[in-house]
């Protein structure tokens, strides 16, 4: 149900690693911001886009970014609504709709 991605710290230049839900499309992970771009790990994904997302037992390299066509943007959040909806007890419509979608395009070998 879960990704880690690792961004590195825009100050710290440090890993810091988060827990949350994703989307996959292909070689390209889908998350949601529920804090936008004011979130940490948006900030530091914007300074260096290099990351790297652990599934499972499995960590893959890549590039992360803002998604910015309206098409991809619509897909981020399909792909992630109809994966957490029907399991979710909450109301996610606020979320699907507001949340920032970023897109790790992963380097698959």
């Amino acid at each position: 149900d879960y990704c880690y991605l690792t961004t590195t710290g825009r100050v710290s230049g440090e890993p810091r690693e988060i827990e949350i839900w994703f989307g996959l499309r292909g070689a390209t992970l889908y998350m949601l911001s529920g804090g936008g771009d004011r979130s940490n790990w948006v900030r530091n994904l914007r300074r260096e886009p290099r990351v790297t997302v652990r599934i499972g037992d499995r960590t893959f390299d890549g590039t992360a970014r803002i998604v910015g066509q309206r098409e991809e943007d619509d897909l981020a959040r399909r792909t992630l609504l109809d994966k957490y909806r029907p399991r979710y007890t909450g109301d996610l419509s606020s979320w699907g709709t507001t949340a920032l979608p970023i897109a790790v395009d992963l380097a698959v070998a």
